[in-house]
């Protein structure tokens, strides 16, 4: 296997795993924000403020966005064993 395909392969993982993790960390930061502005203005300090509500956010990303990121996933995988044949004969 040659040096360059070996560093398309894994410019592939790496952008696969930024697309498949980006929907459910985007969504969890935005909560993680406005949580925090909130208890900026409110001065509450509880901790179970800043995490249940990111964990439930998290979650619904996690369904909502499921079936986009298994594909993603899964499309990765595929052109792996796709290419499996020519990275054998170079």
């Amino acid at each position: 296997m040659a040096q360059e395909e070996i560093i398309r392969v894994m410019q592939d993982a790496i952008w696969t795993v930024i697309l498949t993790a980006l929907p459910p960390l985007l969504l969890g930061l935005v909560v993680g924000l406005i949580v925090a502005l909130f208890q900026a203005v409110t001065s509450i300090q509880e901790a179970t403020l800043a995490f249940v509500p990111k964990i439930f956010a998290v979650f619904l990303a996690l369904m909502i966005f499921g079936g986009y990121m298994i594909g993603t996933l899964t499309g990765f995988v595929n052109s792996l064993f796709e290419q499996i044949p020519y990275i054998i004969r170079s």
